[in-house]
């Protein structure tokens, strides 16, 4: 990118909450977010989207149109008369399968009908590229991390979004990067269940903040294999998902919630700080953790960090001009305008490729 242009990115996480799209102005030395929103999908595409997995084929393949015109409208709102040179659409995750023989993922919202309704190129489908090159097809944020924060102190750059992300940073270069494990989902679901549906989230982590953490039960969930897995691994909302709180989490009603909130929030914690723990640069410590996605929203959640990782900071991308729900979107713009320009988008030691590919899909104007 020899130039300032606009990009717009679009992305929808595990929790399937709506369509974030973030219009963003990129430079070689950072980006600036002009605007962003996320716009809700209506309920019964939600409701749509969560059952994907489960869907047979003709339902799917609707189901992708359909997100596809959310996606665009979303674009459309985003962009109010600014013209992006690129659109770099993650889509919607319905399957994440890194260790299935043959390794593949899905992820869904027809790029073509992004195209068509905004007349821009719309790059799309970036993990399939990494998969064939014997990586894991994520996480792809970690390019991103590097490129915004690969100067100065040791840093963790983590996302906690349904699931979480980490990218240890040391000396200038992406050390490792992966997804630790939960994020919001679990608590996400355990309020849609306790208040049968009237809530979405713990807002600002308050409930959590009132319960006790059941650490018998804890240590239990801990025991997860996925924890003992060394890197690069990385998950969809299968593994952390309905059936654990079905297995642990019976009779969730409203007076159990605090307490599994709490135990929820302190696995997402918990499980974040051993896996940056086991896996930071040695000798070097990790100065600072800087946190986006929802989770830096929830302040019990962000407060058990900052515990956790004392004596290192723990801050948000706010601190350094990204909001925080706008980074995600923002790294897809990123992706997007890198791919268009056939400039290497991936890194493989976050995936585990077996080198630097320029990922995505591109669908012409």
């Amino acid at each position: 990118m020899t130039r300032a242009r606009l990009a717009v990115g679009l992305m929808s996480g595990t929790s399937a909450d709506g369509v974030t799209a973030a219009l963003v102005e990129l430079r070689e030395d950072g980006v600036r977010v002009r605007r962003f929103a996320t716009y809700p999908y209506a309920p019964a595409l939600k409701r749509q989207v969560l059952d994907a997995p489960g869907l047979r084929a003709p339902e799917l393949s609707r189901l992708n149109f359909a997100l596809g015109a959310a996606f665009a409208d979303a674009a459309l709102k985003i962009c109010r008369g600014a013209r992006p040179d690129v659109i770099g659409s993650h889509g919607q995750t319905v399957w994440h399968g890194p260790n299935a023989d043959p390794p593949n993922t899905l992820q869904i919202a027809e790029p073509a009908v992004i195209a068509e309704r905004l007349g821009v190129p719309v790059v799309a489908d970036f993990r399939p590229r990494d998969m064939a090159a014997g990586g894991q097809g994520a996480p792809l944020v970690p390019a991103f991390d590097l490129f915004l924060f690969g100067r100065g102190a040791p840093r963790a750059v983590v996302n906690i979004g349904g699931i979480a992300n980490a990218s240890l940073i040391a000396r200038g270069r992406l050390a490792v990067a992966f997804d630790t494990g939960p994020g919001n989902v679990l608590m996400d679901e355990a309020v849609r269940r306790a208040t049968r549906g009237r809530a979405e989230m713990d807002r600002g982590g308050r409930l959590a903040a009132r319960g006790r953490v059941d650490e018998r039960l804890l240590r239990r969930l801990l025991a997860h294999p996925y924890f003992k897995k060394a890197p690069p691994k990385s998950l969809d909302r299968s593994t952390f998902g309905p059936a654990l709180l079905d297995r642990h989490f019976p009779r969730l009603n409203a007076a159990r919630l605090p307490d599994a909130l709490a135990t929820l929030a302190e696995l997402t914690a918990r499980s974040l700080w051993f896996a940056v723990l086991e896996n930071a640069p040695v000798p070097v410590p990790v100065a600072e953790v800087v946190v986006s996605g929802g989770g830096a929203l929830n302040a019990h959640l962000m407060r058990r960090l900052s515990a956790l990782f004392a004596p290192a900071r723990v801050t948000t991308t706010a601190a350094y001009g990204l909001p925080v729900m706008a980074k995600e979107a923002a790294c897809f713009a990123w992706l997007a305008a890198r791919a268009r320009e056939g400039r290497a988008n991936s890194l493989a030691a976050a995936t585990g490729a077996r080198g630097p590919r320029v990922l995505g899909k591109i669908v012409p104007a």
